[in-house]
């Protein structure tokens, strides 16, 4: 069972992620940040810190953090790469490395990712590799990382090949969401984290999902709404991943939008033309569509999402995608190396209704190639 979300008097909402002796938990709430030192020194006393950043967010917040570290007597070094998903690679992953050794970081020290997704899932792989393996606190400052990526210890870095083929199951002990950090991201980084709201209703919650096309403007604007919108995600993550923290069952479901997502965002050589959240947009409506196409939903399940998304903003169809999109062979090609492809058969992520998804195992290829073709054409 579920643990339920814990509001202590600071006002926070903790949501644990049980997970025996690897249990956490995700502190979210505005202004959270400011316990990051005491939360440290608590969970690992004397450690040093090595913090992981990009040029932006370090512009922001890394002043701050290194402060707040240096208040409760932490030492912390910080390594800044470049923003964007170009640093998901093996390049900058061995600078990374190198920088986390050359700063003597210790088997009893800490890695802090203080950034987006891309950082997060840098910072969490180098971490289970360096010295074969270093605690690391997930700091996210998107919304995307706030409620996803942050939670539930997916590392990994980009292959030429598609998207986090080069990774490894490392869980944080510790994710501070600090909601008022989201007040700086720029209006499309917060869109493209809304799709990976939008997706916990549409993968097992219709009653939330139906709470987010009334009160979508809210959580864009701030406040309580947002912080629900958060709590409620990361406590939708927590719960599957305690279930099935390595993905052998239930949390292929998270990935509702990622197989066609991911091959467009490939397709799209993991650039600013379609942002991750973007490309899971698109793909939950395709998965949707096909879904559809399949018999497998009717009503107007598809015409719902189809319409929310657009209306927050986010890419609904195949001709959305700046810069055009590839072919329909490149496009199988690229879902061909997706991680849920087993033996060669294809794994989907399909749905019988709002808040219904189901794992989908040996799709036809010629099915979905067919799809895509029509999709591409329309």
């Amino acid at each position: 069972m579920t643990a339920p979300l814990r509001q202590p008097a600071s006002g926070e909402t903790i949501v644990p992620v049980a997970l025996g002796d690897r249990a956490y938990d995700i502190v979210i709430g505005r202004d959270a940040i400011v316990t990051l030192g005491s939360r440290i020194k608590t969970l690992r006393p004397g450690a040093r810190v090595a913090i992981l950043t990009d040029d932006n967010v370090a512009a922001t917040h890394l002043a701050r953090v290194t402060d707040i570290l240096k208040a409760s007597g932490i030492e912390s070094t910080p390594i800044v790469v470049k923003p964007g998903e170009s640093s998901k690679g093996y390049a900058t992953f061995e600078t990374v490395c190198e920088a986390i050794i050359a700063a003597r970081i210790e088997r009893s020290d800490l890695i802090v990712a203080l950034g987006g997704g891309v950082i997060g899932d840098l910072a969490g792989f180098a971490a289970a590799s360096v010295r074969r393996g270093l605690d690391f606190v997930q700091v996210p400052t998107s919304l995307l990382a706030q409620v996803d990526s942050s939670v539930g210890g997916k590392t990994g870095i980009n292959s030429r090949q598609g998207k986090n083929l080069i990774g490894a199951f490392h869980q944080p002990i510790l994710v501070i969401a600090d909601t008022a950090v989201l007040d700086t991201l720029p209006a499309r980084e917060f869109r493209a984290g809304y799709a990976e709201v939008a997706k916990y209703g549409l993968l097992g919650d219709a009653d939330f999902f139906a709470w987010l096309e009334t009160n979508w403007r809210d959580v864009f604007a701030g406040g309580a709404a947002r912080e629900h919108a958060i709590a409620v995600s990361c406590r939708a993550k927590a719960a599957i991943v305690a279930r099935d923290e390595r993905e052998t069952g239930d949390r292929a479901l998270l990935n509702l939008g990622h197989t066609f997502g991911h091959a467009f965002e490939a397709g799209a050589g993991f650039s600013q033309r379609l942002l991750h959240g973007e490309a899971v947009s698109l793909g939950c409506v395709l998965a949707y569509e096909f879904s559809e196409r399949q018999g497998l939903v009717g009503g107007n399940s598809v015409a719902r999402v189809r319409a929310h998304l657009a209306d927050a903003g986010l890419p609904t169809k195949i001709s959305d995608v700046q810069g055009g999109t590839p072919d329909v062979d490149r496009l199988m090609e690229l879902i061909a190396q997706d991680k849920k492809v087993k033996r060669g058969k294809l794994t989907f992520i399909l749905v019988r209704g709002v808040g219904q998804a189901f794992v989908a195992n040996d799709v036809d290829p010629a099915a979905i190639r067919a799809f895509l073709a029509d999709k591409r054409a329309s």
